[in-house]
């Protein structure tokens, strides 16, 4: 088997962290389902600095008590095993991409948590960074289907900002769905 290059986001991939939980204590009741915007933070457009006032130094990837969250299901197992014969990145991306000094934090929480549960994998393979279609990979996964552009395949992993895609409109774009961890490992066996 020939060793393939894979991206892997983080948020809403690897792990759901806190930021919703931040902008529903902050904004009330948010029914995300029906949100019609690829960004949360439009939630809060003309309030950012108040809410970053509020939670710009808050760990999304820890809960109450301090502890890490858990990934989503089966994720450490399966990246675990992926990493053994492919050549495996985390690439994630800024909370708030146009200011840089607030995402030193996040940036900081980010590595931690990937640290804390990917140990087996280098460091050096944890990219941040805005534009992902820079660095072109064999195998992307991804929640947003511009994040798999530089990607020769492409998996894209449900959730709210996507689930309206439809079958078609992924096939066309030459993108497979996947609704969780044991489903990307069956397709990556599959060889995509």
């Amino acid at each position: 088997m020939d060793k393939k290059s894979i991206m892997i986001d983080m948020d809403e991939v690897i792990v759901v962290g806190r930021f919703s939980d931040y902008l529903v204590d902050f904004l009330g009741n948010v029914n995300f389902e029906n949100l019609h915007t690829q960004n949360r933070q439009d939630l809060i457009k003309g309030r950012e600095e108040e809410f970053k006032k509020i939670y710009k130094y808050k760990n999304l990837y820890k809960n109450n008590n301090g502890d890490y969250i858990e990934p989503l299901p089966n994720c450490v197992d399966v990246i675990k095993e992926l990493n053994k014969i492919h050549d495996v990145y985390i690439v994630t991306s800024y909370i708030w991409k146009e200011d840089v000094i607030d995402a030193a934090t996040n940036l900081k929480n980010k590595y931690e948590y990937l640290h804390y549960w990917f140990p087996f994998i280098d460091t050096n393979k944890f990219i941040f960074m805005t534009n992902k279609t820079k660095i072109k990979y064999d195998i992307g996964i991804d929640d947003r289907i511009s994040n798999l552009q530089s990607c020769n395949k492409k998996l894209l992993f449900t959730e709210f900002r996507n689930k309206n895609i439809t079958d078609e409109e992924l096939k066309d774009k030459g993108i497979i769905r996947v609704n969780n961890w044991l489903e990307v490992e069956n397709k990556i066996k599959e060889g995509v």
